[in-house]
C-alpha cells in the first residue's frame, strides 16, 4: 500500500483510542462512585478493565507506521487481539455469569471457588498471551505449527502451553463450581439465597424468587434511573443512602398466575430457517429459497396456532382463568335474584346469611 493508505490506517487506529479510553474512563469513575464489593462478580469486572486497557494499549501502537510494519502477521497481533476478546469479552461474560446466575437458577456459585476460578484465569491469561508480545517482536510470525531452534521462540512458547493449561484448570474449577452448588441448591430444596443477593439497582432483581417464567406480576411504575434501588433507600441531607424499605417488602411476591402463552415449536422453526438461508445466500440459492419457505411457514404457523387466551383454543392449565367458566362458577354461587312485576322495584342485593350478620364491620 502507498503511504495515503499507511497514514489513513495510522490515524485511524489512533483514533480508536478515544472512545475506548472514555469507556475505560468511565468504568473507573462508576466504581469510584460506588461501595466495591471483591466478590467474584466483581473481581471479573476489574479484571476486564485491566486486561483490556492492555490489549488496547499493544493495539494503538500499530498507529506508528514502522511498528505495525514489523508488527504485522506476528505474534505480536496474536496477543494484542487475545488480550482485547479474552480480556475484554470472556471476563465481561464470567463477572456477569457470577452476577446474575442466582436470578437464572435460584442460587448463587461458591465464592471460595469463584475465587480460584478467577486467578488461574488471570494467570493463564497472562501466561498464555503475554509472552506471545515477545515472540512476536523477535519476529515469530503468526499461524506456524512448528518452527526450526536458535531462534530464541522455544522458552516464550513454552510458557504459553503452561499458561494454556492453567486455563484449562480454571474452566475445570468452574465446572466443579457449578455442580457443588447445585447439589446444595438441591440437598436443601429451595432456594438458597437471598431474594436480592447484591443490593442491586436494576428492576430484573424486582421479581420473585426463584424466578418465575414471566417477567413481573404487575408492570413496575420506573419513577427513577435506578428505580428499585429509589425503592429501597433514600438519601439524607447529606446524601448519604438511608434504607426505608426492606428488599421483602420491595420485591414482588410471584404468587400470581397470569395468562402465558402456549409452548410452541414453530419459533425453534423459524429459528432453524435463518442460517439455512444464510448458507444458501452463500453457498446455493436454491438452498436459501427452502429456508425462506421455511420461514414463511413457521410464521404462518405461529400467527395462527391456536391459543388458550381470551376462551379462544382449548384451554390449558390456566383454567382458573378461564372468563366462562369463572363466571359460571360465581353466578352459580350467588342466590337467584327476585323476580319482579311490571311497576314493583326490587332490591337486586341478596339477603344476608347468618354468619355476614354476625360477622362484625371494620
Amino acid at each position: 500500500v502507498g503511504p495515503i493508505s499507511v497514514a489513513a490506517f495510522s490515524v485511524s487506529t489512533m483514533f480508536i483510542a478515544v472512545p475506548t479510553g472514555v469507556k475505560i474512563l468511565n468504568w473507573m469513575a462508576t466504581m469510584w462512585g460506588g461501595k466495591i464489593i471483591f466478590a467474584t462478580a466483581m473481581k471479573f469486572s476489574i479484571s476486564l478493565v485491566a486486561m483490556f486497557t492492555i490489549g488496547g494499549l499493544s493495539g494503538v501502537t500499530h498507529a506508528v507506521a514502522p511498528s505495525d510494519l514489523q508488527q504485522t502477521d506476528t505474534y505480536y497481533i496474536v496477543a494484542h487481539f487475545h488480550y482485547v476478546i479474552f480480556g475484554g469479552a470472556l471476563l465481561g461474560f464470567y463477572g456477569g455469569m457470577y452476577f446474575w446466575w442466582p436470578k437464572a437458577f435460584g442460587h448463587t456459585l461458591g465464592e471460595r471457588a469463584g475465587t480460584w476460578h478467577f486467578w488461574l484465569t488471570i494467570i493463564g491469561m497472562n501466561l498464555t498471551f503475554g509472552p506471545m508480545h515477545v515472540v512476536g517482536l523477535i519476529g515469530q510470525p503468526r499461524r506456524t505449527y512448528t518452527y526450526e531452534e536458535g531462534y530464541g521462540f522455544e522458552i516464550w512458547n513454552l510458557i504459553e502451553t503452561v499458561g494454556a493449561f492453567v486455563i484449562a484448570a480454571s474452566f475445570a474449577v468452574l465446572l466443579a463450581n457449578i455442580a457443588g452448588s447445585y447439589r446444595k441448591y438441591k440437598a436443601a430444596g429451595r432456594p438458597v439465597m437471598a431474594v436480592d443477593p447484591w443490593d442491586a439497582r436494576s428492576l430484573e432483581w424486582m421479581t420473585a424468587n426463584p424466578t418465575p417464567a414471566h417477567n413481573f406480576d404487575e408492570v413496575p411504575t420506573v419513577a427513577h434511573l435506578d428505580d428499585f434501588w429509589h425503592r429501597k433507600y433514600a438519601e439524607d441531607d447529606n446524601g448519604r443512602p438511608v434504607r426505608i424499605a426492606q428488599t421483602a417488602d420491595v420485591v414482588q411476591k410471584g404468587d400470581a398466575d397470569p395468562h402465558l402463552p402456549n409452548p410452541s415449536y414453530w419459533p425453534i422453526v423459524l429459528a432453524f430457517g435463518m442460517p439455512v438461508v444464510a448458507f444458501g445466500l452463500i453457498f446455493n440459492l436454491g438452498l436459501a429459497i427452502a429456508g425462506g419457505v421455511i420461514i414463511f411457514g413457521a410464521i404462518y404457523g405461529w400467527a395462527l396456532e391456536p391459543s388458550s387466551e381470551g376462551g379462544h383454543g382449548t384451554p390449558d392449565d390456566h383454567g382458573a382463568h378461564d372468563g366462562d367458566d369463572g363466571d359460571d362458577g360465581a353466578a352459580a354461587e350467588l342466590p337467584a335474584a327476585p323476580s319482579a312485576a311490571d311497576g314493583d322495584t326490587v332490591d337486586p342485593t341478596p339477603a344476608p346469611t347468618e354468619s355476614e350478620e354476625a360477622a362484625p364491620v371494620g
